[in-house]
């Protein structure tokens, strides 16, 4: 039997690179998909290529940012039934590098913080109450190796990362007697739309010191994803599970 047979999983940021390949890879195992997006077009052609497939996938439009935007996709989702899934995979990660910390501006630090840190928050509170009422669930935090590593040059993306594994081990406290679990994921540098602004430098000094060289797709990293949404994971929470072929361990 499929992993997801009959499941319903949300997945924000769903419209393009990570999120999209986890939007299939959810649907493929049986779950019903519903493609949280800020951009349409991104959003409805993640849709279309999911029911060209005979997957069972549908759109709506959200601004993770937006505490308005993200209550209207709770109350929608409740109405069409239990949730079960909700990957938290909104974020800005395009060429968000390459200054010092002591550079940064307030409004680049807030515009990250906002979407990486607040964004996850904000959904995972809108969603919290029906996945109480319901006695299960899973919640899964998309965070970043980086964030781990301590990337220079990217001091407001890792500390919105940190963010993210922070909360995912406090929301576990608070929901595992609720029979809902809360990991996160922490992918390294991988091959996509938001690693090609990316410095060379940055690309070569995953290769060097990955364990596994060479590059990393999002295919490596949906079977994580996969196993902490299942049943397999029923007694696994308040992990970060590191995805990097080996580049940070610990």
């Amino acid at each position: 039997m499929p992993l997801l047979d009959g499941k319903t999983a949300i997945v924000t940021g769903a419209g393009r690179g990570l999120g999209r390949a986890i939007t299939r890879a959810a649907a493929e195992e049986g779950a019903s998909v519903v493609v949280a997006e800020r951009n349409a077009e991104w959003g409805e052609a993640c849709v279309a290529e999911m029911r060209d497939l005979g997957l069972d996938a549908r759109f709506l439009h959200t601004e993770v940012v937006d505490a308005d935007s993200v209550q209207a996709l709770a109350d929608d989702v409740a109405a069409q039934g239990t949730l079960w899934g909700l990957v938290n995979n909104a974020g800005l990660a395009d060429a968000v590098g390459g200054k010092p910390f002591h550079e940064l501006s307030i409004e680049e630090w807030d515009a990250i913080m906002a979407v990486n840190a607040r964004g996850p928050w904000l959904v995972a509170r809108a969603f919290a109450p029906q996945m109480i009422a319901a006695g299960q669930g899973r919640i899964v935090n998309v965070a970043s190796d980086s964030a781990i590593h301590g990337s220079p040059r990217l001091a407001h993306y890792i500390a919105s990362k940190g963010a993210v594994i922070a909360l995912t081990r406090g929301m576990a406290r608070e929901l595992g007697d609720d029979g809902i679990t809360v990991n996160a994921i922490a992918p390294g540098l991988t091959v996509g739309p938001s690693s090609e602004r990316i410095p060379q430098e940055r690309h070569d000094l995953y290769a060097r010191n990955r364990a596994i060289t060479r590059p990393q797709q999002f295919e490596d990293v949906l079977g994580a994803v996969l196993f902490l949404l299942s049943d397999d994971a029923a007694f696994v929470t308040g992990h970060t599970l590191v995805v990097d072929g080996g580049f940070v361990m610990h």
